[in-house]
């Protein structure tokens, strides 16, 4: 090979990754969006069940982890504290956010080992619900340690993410066979 087609095959190798990537960042943000949708679903569903049963809501309301994360970053970068009018803005950032590095970051490595997108991104929502939900989110001091939540509350996560992964893959998929391709 010479040394101009091995230059043009990393070129070739960069191209392709960047699309993934592209391809990937978009899926995700599509997904963080699908996963909301999926979450308020299943927290109406939960809640009906509950008034049909005669129950009050279950334990008391946290703040999400995203704003508490949203609290932490402008705490630490801006030196002030996130006024409670653009809480759930920035908890929106901040979901959006991971949801679009998680995504980039499994497009472009579709593109450099396509065998992980197999089972078509439910083992990436996996990982991304082990990484962050259940491991960095509570080493942060963002929420409770994974034992101290009910196996509910993991169903719910876990389903969500499995929602983000599929969403995250299919779309990311669409868009490298048109118009990334």
């Amino acid at each position: 090979m010479s040394l101009n087609s091995l230059r043009r095959t990393e070129l070739n190798t960069e191209r392709h990754v960047l699309k993934g990537l592209v391809a990937g960042t978009v899926g995700g943000l599509v997904a963080s969006w699908v996963m909301e949708e999926f979450q308020a679903a299943w927290t109406k569903a939960a809640e009906a069940r509950q008034h049909s049963q005669g129950n009050g809501p279950e334990g008391e309301q946290q703040e999400p982890a995203t704003v508490k994360a949203a609290e932490m970053i402008s705490a630490k970068l801006l030196g002030r504290q996130l006024a409670k009018e653009k809480k759930d803005i920035a908890g929106a950032a901040v979901h959006y956010a991971t949801g679009g590095a998680s995504g980039a970051i499994y497009g472009a490595a579709a593109e450099l080992a396509p065998h992980l997108t197999a089972g078509a991104g439910i083992p990436f929502g996996t990982a991304v619900w082990l990484l962050v939900d259940e491991t960095a989110v509570p080493l942060l001091g963002l929420s409770k340690g994974p034992t101290e939540y009910p196996l509910s509350t993991h169903i719910y996560a876990l389903a969500s993410h499995f929602v983000y992964g599929l969403t995250t893959d299919i779309t990311r998929r669409v868009l490298r066979r048109t118009i990334l391709h």
